[in-house]
């Protein structure tokens, strides 16, 4: 049985989660260019040990009223209050720049009791995430309010893919639809992507930390997350085989199974 709640941000922003299964709390925090409807495929595996509460982010799906103006620390207060909601000791587990926001949570609140953090996007001496021209092309590009456009830009020039990958994705009508619904705050993200430099502000977390890193995608991957698992005390990089950046929709069991693993 799904049911569907909602908790009240620090800067009054309601964010809406679904809630499924029994047991101690999970809360999954998706990435860009998405909604809650991401964790669809892993889902009903993690809800036959965990209360797991997806939740849509703020400008998304039940997360639709937004009460100030845009910093990623005010995701990571919307998260903390979906997790003070959940009733403390949570299992946090964020994905992509939903990984971002999961670190602000962490320093936010302390109803998270575990971190897993699944390919977080940062910017290091090996990779810009995104150059000065490419966040004002994006930015150009969502006040035109040219979101196919927007949309394919991001998974082509941040996130790697071939246009024939993009491509194919656009073919998925019903997906690229789901992608278009949460294509706006592409650009204000991409702006706010942190260098590891700035990552500092996170060293003073003392919650268990896990890195999740995919073996099958780019390879500046695993420097990243051994670059940041430097930087917060006691975090731990695990692989998880043959994955790319979508391992919970790619190989649900694998997934589970590693989160089952780090909670022990």
């Amino acid at each position: 049985m799904t049911e569907t709640g909602f908790a009240e941000s620090a800067d009054g922003t309601i964010v809406g989660y679904e809630t499924r299964g029994s047991g101690p709390p999970l809360v999954l925090v998706h990435g860009a260019a998405v909604d809650r409807r991401c964790w669809a495929p892993v889902l009903p595996r993690l809800a036959e040990r965990f209360t797991v509460h997806a939740l849509d982010r703020r400008g998304r799906g039940l997360s639709a009223r937004e009460g100030g103006p845009y910093a990623i620390e005010r995701e990571g207060e919307d998260i903390a209050a979906v997790a003070e909601a959940a009733g403390g000791g949570v299992l946090l587990v964020g994905h992509s720049y939903g990984a971002l926001c999961s670190l602000h949570a962490a320093a936010a609140t302390g109803a998270i009791g575990r971190l897993a953090l699944y390919e977080p996007p940062i910017t290091t001496p090996w990779r810009e995430v995104a150059s000065p021209a490419m966040l004002a092309r994006l930015r150009e590009l969502a006040d035109a309010r040219d979101h196919d456009r927007l949309l394919a830009t991001v998974f082509r020039d941040l996130m790697g893919l071939s246009q024939r990958q993009v491509d194919v994705l656009r073919g998925a009508r019903r997906f690229w639809a789901a992608c278009l619904d949460n294509a706006p705050p592409l650009a204000r993200e991409s702006e706010s992507v942190p260098r590891i430099e700035d990552c500092a502000r996170f060293a003073g977390l003392n919650v268990p930390v896990q890195l999740l890193v995919g073996t099958a995608g780019p390879a500046y991957q695993r420097p990243t997350a051994d670059a940041l698992a430097r930087i917060v005390p006691g975090a731990e990089v695990v692989e998880l085989p043959g994955q790319g950046h979508m391992a919970m929709a790619d190989d649900p069991d694998l997934f589970a199974k590693a989160l089952f693993a780090f909670a022990g």
